[in-house]
């Protein structure tokens, strides 16, 4: 007769999952980052930079967050969950953390793996792509220029009739002294 084989689930492992849960539920976006060959100061320096753009930088159990997202309902990342993983998690806007994520991979060894943005699975190309993107208030300021354009224009127009007229009269002024 078999014994009947039960798995046994730790409190330990559990409770890291769950950490992981209540992390990851408020956040939207996820980049994942390999940091194999990061020295402790270049992490240190690399989460200060996030932090000031209201962003996380966490180094992750690849098991147990492949179940904080699957209970989260997040696309599979497989592939991008493999070898020593850290995630970005912003809080904010996305564009800024992966432009830095990717400008600190031009003079560290720290390489993209992908990431889940506005509930997309991304490769590593889209989210250099990506990153290429203006941001939230770049946009912003290019539509506000965009309309204040016209704007401009109608009050120069209507600035140079007076002007004209003025000169106008001046010449006038001066023709008949």
């Amino acid at each position: 007769m078999m014994a009947k084989y039960e798995t046994k689930l730790q409190d330990g492992k559990l409770n890291a999952v769950k950490a992981l849960v209540d992390e990851f539920k408020d956040v939207k976006d996820f980049i994942f980052t390999d940091y194999r060959g990061l020295t402790v100061e270049q992490i240190t320096d690399l989460r200060n930079k996030l932090r000031d753009n209201k962003a996380v930088y966490k180094v992750v159990k690849n098991r147990f967050a492949k179940i904080a997202l699957k209970q989260l309902d997040k696309p599979e990342v497989q592939e991008c969950l493999v070898g020593p993983t850290a995630v970005a998690l912003p809080m904010g806007e996305s564009g800024p953390v992966a432009k830095i994520l990717i400008e600190f991979a031009k003079n560290a060894p720290l390489e993209i793996k992908g990431g889940i943005l506005d509930g997309n699975l991304f490769t590593t190309e889209q989210v250099v792509a990506f990153s290429k993107l203006p941001g939230r208030l770049e946009l912003i300021s290019q539509l506000m220029s965009t309309m204040k354009a016209p704007v401009q224009n109608v009050v120069y127009l209507l600035n140079a009739v007076p002007t004209k007229l003025v000169r106008t009269l001046q010449a006038v002024a001066d023709s008949k002294k």
